[in-house]
């Protein structure tokens, strides 16, 4: 099954009319706590696991949409016109071929974004699942989030985990056609959790995160203990929740994320998203554990990092950290 044959599954019989005015849609960016990292299968971005995320609260996406006779107009980000041949223009103009009532209607798509492009902070995720709940209203389908979030999944697999603020796990799944794989809330609530952005680079990475993926799971020795690797540390990050035990869940979510870059590092070619920067604030936060300190971070695919820490904890870290910028994950949207 393809793209265009799934989502016929799931959404209303055409014809869809468009509202005539523009319509705005905000999806957050999301910090994987434990990684997605390697697809089962390429078309529907089905993932080889289960992962779990906190939400990054009103840092996102922001995405206008508007239908229109002719062509596209759609590479409009943060003020900017984008190059029409772009491998991201090449991206969202083929998800949006998906929905057109016809070959005669265009889009008029514009996003701003709060958080850098192509940089290890999501910013695909909150797009594409921006553009999804824009196109949900623009063509009034009243899909539930369930559904939101498969269409997500195969624009970006983490954009299936921006529909939600807080703590949000995207189920691996076993449909071949990935009709159970979507993400979805979890209960819990940590109103003294923090996450501090450090953003030592917001320059376009090199590898961007599919190729780098990719390129991982073909190569990399380590990449077969992945699997069985996530599986534990989803139940152990689950406990802490439970428990509410923040060193465990930090450390957990630290782990996991070095754990990623392991598989990276051993990949032929190697793949290194870490800069000096990121190593020398690494060796910092260890430093400030030995300390006594409760800090723990995260990276995923980027240079820069996100610190893990509570509340009581904010005064002393800024001043270790003056550049970090605190994200409130659970305070009032």
């Amino acid at each position: 099954m393809d793209k265009q044959t799934l989502i016929k599954q799931l959404l209303p019989s055409q014809p869809w009319d468009c509202t005539e005015d523009a319509v705005t849609a905000f999806a957050c960016s999301n910090i994987a706590l434990v990684k997605y990292w390697g697809k089962r299968q390429k078309e529907l971005n089905l993932p080889v696991t289960s992962s779990l995320s906190i939400s990054l609260q009103d840092r996102g996406s922001q995405t206008s949409l508007r239908c229109q006779l002719g062509s596209d107009d759609l590479y409009v980000v943060n003020g900017y016109t984008l190059d029409v041949s772009s491998a991201f223009a090449r991206r969202v103009k083929a998800f949006l071929d998906l929905f057109r009532p016809s070959h005669e209607h265009g889009f008029y798509l514009e996003t701003d974004n709060s958080v850098p492009l192509a940089a290890g902070l999501a910013s695909s995720a909150s797009g594409y699942a921006a553009l999804v709940l824009a196109l949900n209203e623009l063509f009034q389908w009243q899909l539930d989030k369930k559904s939101l979030s498969i269409i997500a999944r195969m624009g970006s697999g983490s954009a299936s985990r921006s529909l939600w603020h807080g703590f949000v796990e995207w189920h691996r799944g076993n449909d071949e056609y990935g009709l159970d794989s979507y993400a979805a809330p979890l209960s819990h609530v940590w109103p003294e959790l923090r996450l501090g952005l450090l953003l030592l680079n917001t320059g376009v990475k090199a590898i961007p995160s599919r190729q780098a993926m990719s390129i991982t799971q073909v190569t990399s020795p380590f990449y077969s203990s992945w699997p069985t690797l996530v599986e534990k540390d989803l139940t152990t990050l689950k406990q802490a929740l439970d428990e509410k035990d923040f060193n465990l869940m930090a450390s957990t979510a630290e782990a996991n994320a070095l754990a990623m870059h392991a598989c990276m590092h051993a990949a032929r070619p190697p793949i290194n998203y870490w800069l000096p920067e990121t190593l020398a604030t690494m060796q910092q936060v260890w430093q400030l554990r030995d300390q006594g300190m409760h800090v723990y971070f995260t990276q995923d695919a980027g240079p820069n990092l996100k610190l893990l820490f509570l509340h009581s904890d904010e005064p002393i870290l800024r001043q270790y950290f003056p550049e970090m910028q605190v994200v409130v994950p659970f305070a009032k949207v």
